[in-house]
């Protein structure tokens, strides 16, 4: 029973990893969203925000260097006060495909930044091409190193909220997309 409840997780991770459509399922869930320019954004500094007190899963961002910008939420589940709700979006090569990239150097270091307690507990990062090539990156100390090649790369930056208690239930999970040209 549980290699079948693994394998159903593991089924639904990759699926809303992907991406399982082109549209969203309900245009009632629908929010728009700030555009994203590949210009970075002054964040100021704030409390961090409480996951209980959210509708949908927080920002994120990414950091380069001194500069900071935003994801864009993809797919996900959420949970808050006698409210859930999940959202399945396309995959970050589609939902990107009007969005400047984000001009980064060979192999510079890309890190998260989420203002939310707590802190998702798991984490994972696929990288793909427009040619459909996608790779698991290895994420240490919550960053990644950009690719060595010049190109453009898609990323979905997957978090989890898993419960302290309860063996593989998840509490909220988030998938979020940025684009990356190294130059």
């Amino acid at each position: 029973m549980k290699r079948i409840a693994m394998l159903i997780i593991l089924a639904f991770s990759y699926m809303t990893l992907v991406g399982c459509s082109s549209t969203l399922t309900s245009g009632k869930d629908v929010v728009v969203e700030k555009q994203l320019t590949g210009e970075p954004e002054q964040v100021p500094e704030k409390q961090p925000e409480r996951k209980s007190d959210l509708k949908k899963p927080p920002k994120a961002d990414i950091v380069i260097g001194e500069r900071v910008y935003p994801t864009k939420l993809g797919t996900y589940c959420w949970t808050s006060t006698n409210h859930s709700i999940c959202v399945d979006t396309a995959g970050p090569v589609e939902l990107l495909k009007d969005v400047a990239p984000v001009s980064v150097q060979p192999g510079e270091v890309v890190k998260f930044a989420m203002n939310v307690e707590p802190k998702p507990n798991k984490y994972h990062v696929t990288q793909m091409t427009a040619e459909g090539i996608s790779i698991d990156v290895a994420v240490k100390e919550n960053s990644f190193h950009a690719p060595a090649q010049k190109g453009t790369y898609y990323y979905a930056y997957g978090v989890w909220w898993m419960d302290e208690h309860i063996e593989n239930q998840s509490n909220g999970d988030a998938f979020y997309c940025f684009v990356l040209q190294v130059i």
